[in-house]
């Protein structure tokens, strides 16, 4: 199935590309490889959703901010690709999860940008390795930050 037509099933407009926060690419092409930096759950430059899961945030929230840097993640591809067709498969997703001390389930929260790759691109193409992590604090105060590895 074409990723836009998906994209518009699941009633997803991607947005404007983020600006870069600091002195990086947004996504550096190597080979077949593209490395998307890491992507926080920010709209227009502000960031949306800050603070800690499990003390100032819901799982359901850090699932919905692990969402929103995937959609940020699929508008730096677009910008680069000009197609989302082109991706061949998700390689590999690296997530950081702002969290209350004892929160242990950074797996679920980055479950909100991981199913919404696999419905996406399928399971086949949208699911690949995957690391969650736990962090005292991220940029901006965001509770979700997640680097992408895509095939082309």
């Amino acid at each position: 199935m074409d990723v836009y037509e998906k994209l518009k099933e699941l009633d997803i407009k991607l947005p404007a590309a983020p600006t870069p926060m600091g002195i990086y690419k947004p996504v550096n092409q190597v080979g077949n490889m593209l490395y998307i930096s890491g992507q926080g759950p920010v709209i227009d430059g502000v960031p949306v959703v800050c603070g800690k899961v499990g003390a100032e945030r819901t799982l359901e929230e850090g699932q919905e901010a692990a969402r929103l840097c995937a959609i940020n993640a699929l508008s730096i591809l677009h910008g680069h690709l000009g197609d989302l067709n082109k991706i061949k498969s998700v390689v590999k997703t690296l997530g950081f999860v702002a969290c209350a001390p004892g929160f242990v389930r950074q797996p679920e929260v980055i479950n909100g940008a991981s199913g919404l790759l696999a419905d996406l691109f399928g399971k086949d193409r949208g699911i690949g390795a995957r690391s969650a992590i736990g962090a005292n604090e991220l940029p901006s105060g965001i509770t979700v930050e997640i680097e992408f590895v895509f095939e082309v």
